[in-house]
């Protein structure tokens, strides 16, 4: 029994030690929270990177990256995550034909590490008149000499600006090695640059998902070690630096908690492909406004995008832009009397020109999706001013391949759910989001601008059924007679949809689906035909303006206050 007592104690003792060894490593586990690993080897890594110089044209300069993951997720940078890389978009901000972008960044890497590893085959290849634009810091942590060993050297465990060093033996690579500071690396990267007759430029990190705890709506800046770092550096050695940090944090707040989670993926730090795009532009923005000459040929090497592009609106003083977003039922030819019309071509039969502008900005065979992919919502949002009013309809488009055919599929669900899809047309990767998900965001986002979002129902198509003599759905019940034919009513998918997104974001909804079917129900099939061109889907002039009219029903019968502006 003693012994047994004795096993039993030395077991407990065992487990407490290595849970306190365990415990003890911790410590050392990555702050980002992540597992940020580039398996493959630098061999491997280098072969999906570019060959450093190879977009060189002859007599214009190159813009050279360096980063992390934060600028290229991990070592291919393609996405296949729903991760992306700011690195990956920055060059649709530069004239390509003033200079070419090459993204040197890999994912994992740190100051010291990019340094000893990466930096020397991109530093043959600089050139007098050439800029690098450094953003590094995000994975400088952790131990100096074991686990990842891509800590910078921190003399009393502070981020150092001076230049510093100590000898240490780094027990991944089983070698010596100097380890300098993060001022030491950073002075190293400029020096060297600027002996090859570059630009050096230096840029804050990449602002995280991450809050203040005193203050709920404010993102945490670097304000207490690399931001200060960064600028006390450009100070000391006349070398522009780019605040992206606080561009972006500021962009972050503006947009709110919602917005701002889905500008990131799988974590805090990596961005999805809005994260990395909103990124790039402040990347491209911070240099617009820089006030250092030394970045006055860069800034002449960037293009009109950093421009945010607004769409046509033929605003006038004093009176607000009616905003339609939508596909072919909104906006079709519009033109042959005997053609297909969508129903904004008759919004003036609606709405009151003296008391408003109505802008069809709806595209035909957009989803709401490719809506937002194809940069037409971002054209929208760019415009809208407080007290302008979004209808916003989509649905028939919106069914169909997410990955193939068309590539305008969504995921069929009001939830806001999201996947990482291989598009079979490019081969490049892509998160698709949800029905709802898409919906949403152009509600928030109109809510943001001040503007008034309003969601309609899709518009009714000319499929018609048989009434068995009892009432049919549960949503929006019809009772049908038997024997007569009533219109196809898809209430319990995208009208469901439609009305439950309505309710969580507190937009209006307007129930054109089924007030125009309501209309055709009374007219009966055969004079329904009319309202229809060429197919099921397609109206009329006369079909465009019974849905036009549907719409300002719609209006009415909520009470809208968007209802003052019909005529």
């Amino acid at each position: 029994m003693k012994k047994l007592l004795q096993l039993v104690l030395s077991s407990l003792l065992l487990c407490m030690v290595c849970t306190a060894a365990r415990a003890q490593h911790d410590i050392w586990i990555d702050v980002n929270g992540v597992r940020d690993l580039t398996a493959d080897s630098i061999d491997v890594a280098n072969q999906v990177r570019p060959v450093p110089g190879s977009s060189r044209r002859k007599g214009r300069p190159v813009l050279f990256l360096i980063g992390n993951s934060t600028m290229r997720t991990g070592t291919l940078g393609n996405g296949s995550n729903g991760q992306w890389g700011w690195g990956f978009y920055a060059h649709e901000f530069f004239d390509e034909e003033k200079i070419s972008v090459e993204n040197h960044a890999l994912g994992g890497t740190s100051p010291r590490t990019f340094y000893n590893m990466l930096w020397q085959s991109v530093l043959e290849a600089v050139q007098e008149g050439d800029y690098v634009l450094l953003e590094l810091g995000h994975n400088d942590n952790g131990p100096i000499d074991s686990i990842r060993a891509r800590s910078s050297y921190r003399p009393e465990g502070r981020l150092e600006v001076r230049d510093d060093s100590i000898s240490i033996y780094n027990q991944v690579t089983k070698k010596q090695e100097m380890v300098y500071t993060f001022g030491g690396y950073t002075r190293r990267f400029i020096n060297e640059i600027r002996a090859k007759g570059a630009t050096p430029v230096l840029f804050t990190l990449t602002p995280r998902n991450d809050y203040e705890e005193d203050d709920p709506k404010r993102i945490q800046r670097k304000l207490l070690d690399f931001t200060p770092a960064l600028f006390a550096l450009g100070k000391e050695m006349n070398v522009p630096v780019i605040d992206l940090n606080d561009i972006s944090a500021a962009k972050l707040e503006k947009y709110g908690r919602w917005k701002t989670d889905y500008h990131f993926y799988l974590d805090k730090i990596h961005t999805s492909a809005f994260g990395a795009m909103m990124n790039a532009r402040s990347a491209a923005e911070g240099i617009l406004v820089s006030a250092d000459s030394q970045l006055d040929g860069l800034k002449a090497c960037l293009n009109d995008k950093v421009v945010p592009k607004r769409c046509d609106q033929n605003r006038k003083k004093g009176k607000p832009v009616v905003f339609l977003c939508g596909d072919s039922t909104g906006k079709n030819e519009d033109s042959k009397p005997d053609g297909m019309w969508g129903w904004g071509s008759q919004g003036y039969a609606v709405f009151d020109s003296t008391k408003c502008v109505f802008q069809n900005q709806a595209k035909a065979g957009r989803s709401s999706r490719t809506f937002i992919e194809e940069d037409r919502w971002e054209e929208v949002y760019n415009s809208l001013e407080p007290g302008d009013v979004v209808l916003i309809q989509f649905g028939h488009n919106d069914i169909g391949g997410i990955k193939d055919g068309k590539e305008r599929g969504v995921i069929a669900t009001a939830k806001d759910s999201s996947a990482v899809y291989h598009m079979e047309s490019s081969g490049n990767y892509q998160v698709v989001y949800s029905y709802g998900w898409y919906l949403k965001k152009m509600i928030r986002d109109a809510q943001e601008k001040g503007a008034l979002p309003v969601l309609l129902s899709l518009t009714p198509r000319n499929e018609w059924h048989e009434g068995e003599g009892h009432s049919r759905g549960f949503i929006y019940p019809v009772t049908e007679k038997r024997g007569k034919m009533y219109v196809e009513r898809r209430n319990e998918t995208y009208g469901a949809w439609c009305r439950q997104v309505a309710r969580e974001t507190g937009a209006e909804f307007v129930d054109v689906h089924n007030i125009t079917a309501d209309a055709l129900d009374k007219m009966g099939q055969k004079k329904a035909a009319a309202y229809f061109n060429q197919d099921h889907t397609h109206t009329s002039l006369k079909g465009a303006g019974l849905n036009a009219r549907s719409v300002a029903k719609g209006l009415r019968d909520i009470q809208s206050p968007v209802a003052w502006l019909l005529k």
